[in-house]
């Protein structure tokens, strides 16, 4: 019989098992007491850092506001310092120990203020422990062209009303006032009195009174920009004759298919062309002087197309089929203003009445063998490298045409719009291709001339349209130091031109943009005289302005951005952002 052998342990094996264990634990436990101590040094970390990003996101704001409360804060060049190494404080009004601050600001980026006015501040915040924050906060001073409709003053005698429809932001800086007949503001309104009749307004985007108010430009913001235009050959010395609604110099807007590829909308094909006479009314098309005693019987702006020729009134007959009446009252009646080469049937550089003035640059080749090749005023960097966006003129003048570019328009008298002004890219589809400032430092006038409104071409007779449209289209930001008016608004036919299916005297005037005014002018009457008001805000107003256009001096904020705070230097780092003037 066998005896199994019984197995004798190990003598120190439970030890070692002991141990061996024991250091596990003790290595997990130092490494957890380790993985703790570094989360409590990353928390710190990171809260301190959050800190001092707190505090220089704060600085920036304080800056911001500091720079509104005071204009002259604000530096032409270079920066300003607001703060150098001062105790920060926390919202409460506690000092925040061992933390200090700086805060510069100054204009960064294009500096001319040819595309706005935009500038930086810089916040920079350290503490004792060597941390150190730098963030750079964007601004820029909102352009009045922001605004669908600015007011500084508003008469007593005239209030929204009507069913009148106002798109976009709306300010006063007195009351604003409704009529029972009532108005919808589709934006925000603020007026920094009160409004009064609000409960006959639907405000979609609501109301705020008592607001601060907004310095209206002046005469200085006008004047500077005869140097920007002059440096693009736009300088153009007019004169102040004629009556509000009249000009004796003409600017028409021409927009030209260069390439053939069937439009007119390339950045090269935008011009200007400029007349002048000294017959203010017959620049703008205006009624004869004889006209309460023989209408329009001896109009050389009015007629009609008898086959493929233009023939005046003055020019026909008094009796038999083609009279000078039967032809203003045919379907081919229209009336041109001065110069306009359907008078004579083609382009003429000098008429009976007056000039085109000839571009003072070179003729671009681009437009070689055309009639009126000399006298197209280039509104493009392409075809005019010098060209700033402004045109300038001294005294009064009209506008109309078709605009393709960028352009600030700007005239110490009065503009006319004798005709519509529109733009070569419909501004309801958004792309921001074209933008007009119009800038007057008097009046900005729709005249009520033989174009704009329907006209009886003898007293006995029916009242007629002698434009392609019984409604007036307007595209641009208008900016008047006095008024934006109707001439003769409360004259003339209550019902010759509905406004779509509303009966009206001289139908609908639709303008897509803004107004911005010292005192609100009348467009019409209740009685059906005038106008009835279709204004629609373009938003690339705002985001895009029209060249050189005035700022309400208030820094709106932008984009923030963090710094690499390694070796900052403050003079090094506005500089960089200073590139171009």
């Amino acid at each position: 019989m066998r005896h199994a052998h019984r197995l004798k342990p190990r003598r120190g094996m439970a030890l070692i098992t002991v141990l061996l264990i024991s250091l596990v634990i003790t290595a997990l436990m130092v490494t957890a007491a380790m993985l703790d101590t570094n989360t409590s040094l990353i928390n710190k970390y990171h809260q301190r850092s959050s800190l001092l990003r707190w505090a220089a996101d704060a600085g920036i704001e304080e800056a911001r506001t500091e720079l509104n409360a005071s204009k002259t804060l604000y530096p032409a060049s270079g920066y300003v310092t607001l703060e150098a190494n001062v105790p920060v404080q926390d919202a409460s009004g506690t000092v925040i120990p061992n933390v200090t601050r700086s805060t510069y600001a100054g204009p960064t980026g294009i500096t001319s203020g040819q595309y706005g006015v935009f500038g930086s501040i810089v916040s920079v915040v350290k503490d004792i422990y060597g941390n150190q924050i730098v963030r750079r906060g964007e601004i820029v001073q909102e352009s009045f062209a922001k605004y669908a409709y600015f007011t500084d003053f508003e008469p007593s005698n005239i209030a929204f009303g009507n069913g009148d429809q106002i798109f976009g932001p709306v300010h006063s800086n007195d009351y604003i006032k409704i009529y029972s007949s009532g108005a919808t503001f589709f934006g925000p309104v603020t007026t920094s009195q009160t409004v009064v009749g609000a409960s006959y307004g639907t405000f979609k985007k609501g109301f705020t009174q008592h607001a601060a108010t907004i310095p209206f430009p002046q005469t200085a913001d006008l004047s500077k920009l005869q140097t920007q235009a002059a440096a693009g050959n736009m300088s153009i010395v007019g004169d102040n004759n004629g009556t509000a609604g009249q000009a004796t110099t003409r600017i028409e807007f021409v927009s030209i298919d260069l390439n053939g590829d069937g439009n007119f909308t390339d950045s090269n094909e935008g011009f200007i062309r400029v007349y002048q006479s000294t017959d203010p009314a017959w620049v703008v098309a205006d009624r004869p002087s004889d006209f309460s005693t023989n209408g329009l019987r001896n109009s050389i702006n009015c007629g009609h197309v008898d086959g493929t020729t233009f023939v005046t009134a003055k020019a026909h007959g008094t009796t038999g089929s083609d009279s000078w009446l039967n032809a203003l009252e045919s379907s081919s009646r229209r009336c041109y203003l001065g110069g306009a080469p359907e008078l004579n049937n083609g382009f003429v550089a000098t008429d009976a009445k007056g000039k085109w003035l000839p571009w003072p640059g070179t003729v671009s080749p681009l437009v070689a063998g055309r009639p009126d090749a000399q006298y197209l005023w280039p509104i493009s960097r392409d075809l005019n490298p010098s060209f700033k966006g402004v045109i300038y003129v001294s005294g009064n003048v009209a506008i109309s045409g078709v605009l393709n570019g960028n352009v600030t328009l700007a005239a110490t008298g009065n503009i006319v719009i004798p005709d519509d002004m529109t733009y070569a890219v419909d501004p309801g589809k958004g792309t921001c291709a074209d933008i007009l400032g119009i800038f007057s430092g008097n009046d900005i006038v729709l005249a009520d001339n033989t174009i704009n409104s329907p006209i009886q071409p003898k007293s006995s007779a029916s009242y007629y349209t002698y434009d392609d449209t019984k409604d007036e289209f307007v595209q641009g930001v208008l900016l008047a130091l006095d008024i934006f008016t109707v001439e003769n608004y409360d004259q003339g036919s209550t019902t010759a031109e509905a406004c779509e299916s509303k009966p009206w005297g001289r139908g609908c005037l639709y303008l897509t943009g803004g107004i911005i005014q010292n005192t609100r002018g009348a467009v019409g009457t209740t009685s059906g005289t005038g106008y009835v008001k279709r204004y629609s805000y373009d938003a690339c107003a705002f985001t895009s302005p029209p060249p050189y256009f005035p700022t309400t001096g208030h820094f709106a904020r932008a984009h923030y951005f963090e710094v690499d705070p390694t070796n900052f230097d403050i003079s090094t780092y506005f500089a960089s952002l200073s590139p171009h003037s």
